[in-house]
């Protein structure tokens, strides 16, 4: 599996003068290839989940911000059928290109793609939509509730807004993310939130930047994922294929291989019989409306 070390020493979003959306751009580009095709399955059944609680029915007009290889737009695509029309909007021209692949090998015709920011929409077609879905993107905004009142924007009267964050993991996980700790900025602490006691830490949290946006009816509903991997090899090769990748940029190149070393014995301890290891991570949905 392709680990892109040549492009691993990608600026992290704090370094001095660095855009962090052009940084976070530059990485999704970097793991687009590889973004999840290393047999981890994550963002699919992750993008499931949040398909489930939007529930798109035939005829409807469906938004993926932040569409990444397609995991959320392709199964909305199916079910809108081609009666209606689902939209991906992503800044990483890398991961649309997966998505555009990924439409094509499905068949799928009634499916737009488009260059965009998240926090700053460029001119979208096909709206107003009856459902806007992001799965796994809020958390990198610099300004999530100026986002969620572009998305809702483009809602009709009553559509739905549904968005997919982390909760909790095992404590087994957050002894493995420790081994960064050391390595990291402030806001790297935690990789996939805004840090434990910011609005991504709880549900509330997150149900209050909805709520904050003007949607209503905000709820929450939260499901344990049981995240397995084959072997210690294959969870590196999942880190390098995903945002956690920025992570390791942040290690000195020569203290690389003793950080993966440690992280590999700490993973030992969640290993089972066949030596492959399984951890835990809730994953929360949160559901608004726009009112009518």
């Amino acid at each position: 599996m392709a680990t892109h070390g040549a492009h691993l020493e990608t600026p992290g979003p704090t370094d001095g003068g660095v855009d962090r959306r052009a940084v976070q751009r530059a990485l999704f580009d970097a793991i687009s290839a590889d973004y999840d095709r290393v047999g981890v399955e994550f963002f699919g059944p992750i993008a499931a989940g949040l398909l489930e609680h939007l529930a798109p029915t035939p005829g409807e007009r469906f938004l993926d911000v932040g569409c990444g290889s397609g995991a959320l737009l392709l199964p909305a695509a199916g079910a809108v059928t081609s009666a209606g029309r689902a939209v991906g909007l992503d800044s990483s021209a890398g991961m649309l290109e997966r998505s555009r692949s990924a439409l094509a090998a499905a068949g799928i015709s009634h499916g737009d793609l488009v260059l965009g920011d998240a926090q700053e929409l460029p001119p979208l077609s096909g709206g107003p939509f009856d459902a806007v879905g992001s799965s796994l993107v809020l958390f990198f905004l610099p300004d999530p509730v100026a986002a969620l009142r572009g998305w809702q924007a483009l809602l009709r009267p009553g559509g739905r807004l549904g968005i997919s964050t982390f909760g909790p993991q095992d404590a087994a996980w957050d002894h493995l993310d420790d081994v960064f700790t050391a390595f990291l900025p402030a806001d790297m602490l935690d990789a996939r939130t805004s840090g434990r006691r910011g609005p991504f830490g709880s549900d509330a949290g997150v149900e209050g930047l909805l709520t904050a946006a003007g949607l209503t009816g905000v709820h929450t509903r939260t499901w344990d994922l049981r995240l397995q991997f084959a072997d210690a090899a294959q969870w590196h090769a999942w880190t390098m294929s995903t945002g956690q990748r920025a992570m390791w940029a942040r290690i000195p190149a020569d203290q690389r291989a003793e950080v993966r070393a440690e992280a590999e014995r700490r993973l030992h301890a969640a290993r089972a019989a066949d030596g492959s290891i399984t951890v835990g991570q809730q994953v929360r949905y949160t559901i608004g409306h726009r009112p009518n």
